[in-house]
């Protein structure tokens, strides 16, 4: 098969879908690769890293999708990606459709196969190529909330794990699983007072017995949201439903009530939210104020610590990158239930219920549209 790398544009996005170590790995099972020119220079990944892995380096984008049989990105494509894209090709990247219909309509125009990394699944449940983005993910969103508490950035002006004499700061974090357990351990390796809430009682166990008596667990209503983002100094939502758009968890009302200068970090921002007063921020601009909370968005946060991401996200993505180009995306979703949960669009259809509820869409079964 013949693959292609297009430099990602999304702002301050510096991350590059296959590393030279994957290049060289799908030489080795016999594929061809294609290689932007400059893809992954900002990562010390340079040109020709890429060509000794047996990379063609291509000069523009423009190439890599006209001759590409599949497409490996990190971000959704961008408009002008989504018009360059084929029937029949595939594109195998995060897409985060569900609050996004402009770039859902696009796909289904172009009549593409489009593979979300964030819909794979794994034998136990979790979501395997989300993994360790939101492992990133997590621990970044504790250093970005530090960083906006301080003075000069609007924050209230409080050190995370305060002074002796002198109270630490409250982090609330709305959700246990990936995101949130990664958080909630950088939080505390700062001695802040951490709180994590979440609606699974099984969850909260393990995190109790993981944590102990260092971290406080509760279980979610609206009332212990309520009461606890009411006094946090800083909140980290982190919450996710599998493809779909996140809950609003924290209401306008609610932000409103909370500390002036206090700082919320919304992680769930690439699926619309957690909170009624988020939308998304880029790197470039990455926070803003309601009712004096500062609001820290950016919806591409691992891309700042590009070079770690990619290696993480390559670690996931391989093998099933792998199996797409060794047995055709037909066959290697048929047999594999967990790679078939990937496949939101397909020839204009979509395939991902979550996607088609959030959006109002007809859905087809992605076991039905492979059939066609």
């Amino acid at each position: 098969m013949l693959i292609g790398v297009p430099t990602e544009i999304k702002n301050h996005e510096y991350r590059v879908g296959l590393t030279p170590a994957s290049v060289r790995e799908l030489a080795h099972h016999g594929h061809s690769v294609l290689v932007q020119a400059g893809a992954g220079a900002a990562i010390g990944l340079d040109d020709d890293r890429y060509e000794a892995a047996g990379a063609e380096i291509v000069p523009d984008a423009a190439t890599v999708f006209a001759r590409a049989e599949m497409v490996v990105k990190v971000k959704e494509p961008q408009p002008q990606e989504c018009a360059m894209l084929r029937r029949g090709q595939i594109l195998f990247t995060y897409l985060h459709l569900a609050p996004d219909p402009k770039q859902t309509r696009l796909l289904l125009d172009s009549g593409a196969v489009a593979i979300a990394y964030e819909t794979v699944t794994d034998p136990r449940g979790g979501l395997p190529l989300l993994a360790p983005m939101s492992e990133v993910a997590g621990r970044m969103s504790v250093q970005a909330g530090a960083h906006c508490l301080e003075k000069a950035q609007g924050g209230r002006g409080v050190l995370l794990g305060g002074v002796p004499g002198v109270p630490a700061a409250k982090v609330v974090v709305l959700g246990g699983g990936v995101v949130g357990t990664n958080a909630a351990r950088m939080a505390m390796g700062l001695e802040a007072k951490v709180v994590v809430i979440d609606k699974s009682l099984p969850r909260l166990k393990e995190l109790d017995l993981q944590f102990g008596a260092k971290l406080q667990t509760l279980y979610s209503t609206v009332d212990t949201i309520e009461e606890h983002v009411n006094d946090a100094d800083l909140v980290i939502g982190a919450v996710l439903v599998p493809g779909a758009e996140a809950p609003k968890l924290v209401t306008k009302t609610m932000v409103e009530r909370m500390r002036r200068g206090a700082v919320v970090v919304d992680v769930a921002i690439d699926q619309g939210g957690c909170f009624e007063t988020s939308h998304p921020t880029t790197h470039a601009e990455p926070t803003y104020l309601v009712d004096g909370v500062v609001h820290y968005c950016v919806a591409n946060m691992p891309g700042a610590v590009a070079r770690t991401s990619t290696f993480a996200l390559n670690n996931a993505t391989l093998p099933f990158t792998l199996a797409l180009a060794d047995q055709g995306y037909r066959a290697a979703l048929a047999r594999d239930p967990h790679l078939r949960a990937g496949l939101n669009i397909h020839a204009g259809v979509v395939t991902c219920k979550a996607v088609a509820d959030a959006q109002g869409l007809a859905h087809q079964p992605a076991e039905e549209a492979l059939r066609l």
